[in-house]
């Protein structure tokens, strides 16, 4: 009998192990499914009811507001930042979020605003952004929700331009707020030749854009001697090609009537940060000008650079890039906070010289 009850409880001991393993080995696989089925708002976008808008002439409604360094140029620089909010409840982020602002203020500004301070005075709305959820599923709920950004980006823009009615303007985002500005370079842009004449560049950080849906009003840079032009990048690792498969595959791009559609076959454009240009051939890591983990600086602060670090090239529609071995290039944080932009940029100092180069070429082109 003895031996028979160790029996039952040696039975009950492995089985019990094994409800654990077979639970663990699940949360392993399905993990990712979990956390992204619990952003879902669980409402269909059409029954929704958007947070309030904001007001564009208060200075609440604006992360940075023709923020200006002790060096800034005469540029007039607006920046559309990248997903901050995870979601859960909405589809699109309230105002003054605070979880979304300090992702914000601690990474995103110090990160892909800061190259751009040298130029000039840099304005960064806070907007009704899609949440992070909205990257992770092609639904149309999503789409829609990415769409309806849209509107506080245009009116955010109309009364940035209010403010600065003359002199070189340059526009920049990242990620879904590089898609807005996309957008915002073909409804604005593009159809005004005042505002064309004053375009220094359009700078789309980690953004996939059609190469064959580009205004030829404002086309894509095909050298550093160009102005009025388009700098678009998405970049992946040169050893991830599994990586970049999936961001052409699920990519969404503006159509003409104002919708998200899937990239599909069409060609992606690439515009090397390191050189300015559309050119596909390698470059070599002896012309990167500077790598930075900018997290957590505080504005105005111009963090160091890491020169020489990264060789690319535009390939694919891709930017191929290798990646740097420094500690501070690791990424970290949670599952969401991966699936962010990255909290470094690797071309901080390329974009640097780029807008500073065009902007010096713009001022030449002025008339006395």
């Amino acid at each position: 009998m003895s031996g028979g009850r160790m029996s039952l409880r040696q039975w009950a001991g492995w089985t019990g192990l094994a409800v654990v393993l077979l639970l663990v080995t699940a949360a392993a696989v399905w993990r990712g499914d979990i956390l992204k089925a619990g952003l879902d708002p669980q409402v269909p976008f059409q029954t929704y009811t958007p947070p309030p808008a904001p007001d564009y002439g208060a200075p609440a409604a604006w992360a940075l507001r023709d923020a200006r360094g002790p060096d800034s140029g005469p540029a007039a620089v607006f920046f559309v930042h990248s997903t901050t909010y995870d979601g859960g409840r909405e589809w699109n982020g309230p105002i003054g979020d605070p979880d979304a602002d300090a992702w914000l203020k601690r990474v995103v500004l110090p990160n892909y605003a800061g190259p751009f301070a040298r130029a000039g005075g840099i304005s960064a709305p806070r907007y009704r952004q899609s949440s992070l959820y909205t990257r992770l599923t092609l639904r149309d709920d999503a789409r829609e929700a990415r769409a309806f950004a849209w509107r506080d980006i245009a009116a955010a823009f109309d009364a940035w331009i209010a403010r600065h009615p003359d002199g070189p303007i340059v526009l920049a985002g990242v990620e879904q707020g590089g898609d807005l500005v996309e957008r915002l370079v073909r409804e604005r842009i593009a159809v005004d030749p005042a505002l064309r004449a004053r375009l220094v560049a359009v700078y789309l950080m980690d953004v996939v854009v059609a190469a064959d849906g580009l205004s030829p009003e404002v086309p894509a840079c095909a050298g550093r001697n160009q102005v009025g032009c388009i700098v678009a990048w998405s970049p992946v690792s040169e050893d991830n090609d599994g990586a970049g498969r999936r961001r052409l595959r699920r990519a969404l791009v503006w159509d003409a009537r104002g919708r998200l559609v899937d990239l599909g076959d069409r060609p992606a454009l690439c515009v090397n940060p390191v050189t300015g240009s559309t050119d596909t051939a390698p470059v070599e890591a002896r012309l990167h000008q500077g790598a930075t983990n900018a997290t957590g600086l505080e504005w105005g602060v111009r963090p160091a650079l890491m020169a020489r670090e990264i060789a690319t090239q535009c390939r694919g529609g891709l930017l191929r890039h290798t990646e740097p071995k420094t500690e501070s290039f690791r990424e970290t944080g949670g599952w969401a906070d991966r699936r962010k932009s990255r909290p470094y940029n690797l071309f901080y100092g390329d974009i640097e010289a780029d807008v500073q180069a065009r902007l010096a070429v713009w001022q030449a082109r002025q008339p006395a």
